[in-house]
């Protein structure tokens, strides 16, 4: 008897073979809008699992300070932010100090700046395996945010330290911390999941991420505190997801302002809306990768 299945932009059809129990697999592909397939995507998650670890050890690899490298990045451009915003431009941070104040905010936004420049590319960047093999194409961009979660952890780390010197001690609030994180993950992931797969048919799109980034930055309340907006445009500003994350970050973890609930509420909605298309855009274009990588 025959048994068909979708999987990962193509359609398996199990036919039995003449003389054979062994069935012959054809792959073809898919039509329309794809589902998911998710269930596929957990059946390979050793994959999964091999990816990120690969792209973790080939970050740093060859490189002089390592890992490192995860916290030079948020901690100098918190010095530069505390120079020219804190210290010459009289930024307000809501009574807290301004170092402590930016970098609270870089840790979650390196994490989403770096999966989303890395995941925009990780198809491209594995052409050779795409072409070749097959597994489902999710895990790639997937794998490339995950591998960004050791260096968040390195970086918080620092933010812990800092909260030491300073003499801010987190409170009950900061269990919030996890579900803020797991935002700015499925952001990453969903802006990475639109971009990795246009990016496959229009390569341009590579030296559009990096000034996409920098416009995000400034977008978001990294550098000032987005209490400078009145409702109702302060909740609206929770429409980019990041606002959402970064003020969540400096409420739980160093009591600056009012629970930003509204923005918060605000910033789920859009990181799911963001998520979901993405993934079925991804689904979408994926049957024609391996022509076009």
């Amino acid at each position: 008897m025959d048994a068909s299945e979708r999987i990962a932009g193509t359609s398996r059809v199990e036919e039995p073979s003449s003389g054979a129990d062994i069935p012959v697999t054809r792959i073809e592909p898919t039509r329309g809008w794809a589902s998911l397939q998710l269930g596929e995507l957990w059946r390979y998650r050793e994959l999964l699992y091999f990816l990120t670890w690969r792209d973790i050890k080939v970050r740093y690899k060859q490189t002089a300070l390592g890992a490192s490298w995860a916290i030079i990045q948020p901690f100098f451009t918190m010095i530069v932010f505390s120079l020219f915003f804190g210290h010459l431009a009289r930024i307000p941070s809501e009574g807290i100090p301004y170092p402590i104040f930016s970098y609270a905010a870089l840790v979650p936004w390196t994490f989403f700046a770096n999966g989303l420049n890395l995941a925009s590319n990780s198809l491209v960047q594995n052409s050779n395996m795409i072409s070749k093999v097959y597994f489902p194409r999710l895990a790639m961009p997937i794998a490339t945010v995950l591998g960004g979660a050791v260096d968040f952890a390195l970086a918080f780390l620092v933010l812990l330290a800092m909260m030491l010197y300073y003499g801010i001690a987190p409170g009950a609030e900061a269990v919030v911390v996890v579900p803020l994180f797991l935002l700015a993950f499925a952001t990453a992931l969903g802006v990475g999941l639109w971009l990795s797969a246009l990016n496959v048919r229009y390569r341009d799109i590579r030296y559009a991420v990096p000034f996409l980034v920098q416009f995000w930055l400034f977008a978001t309340p990294i550098a000032y505190p987005s209490n400078l907006l009145h409702e109702p445009w302060r909740t609206l500003f929770g429409l980019n997801p990041m606002a959402g994350v970064v003020e969540g970050f400096r409420w739980a973890l160093l009591g600056a302002g009012t629970s930003p609930g509204p923005m918060i509420a605000a910033s789920v909605a859009a990181s799911v809306i963001i998520l979901v298309s993405g993934a079925f855009y991804f689904r979408r274009l994926e049957r024609s990768f391996a022509d076009e990588i």
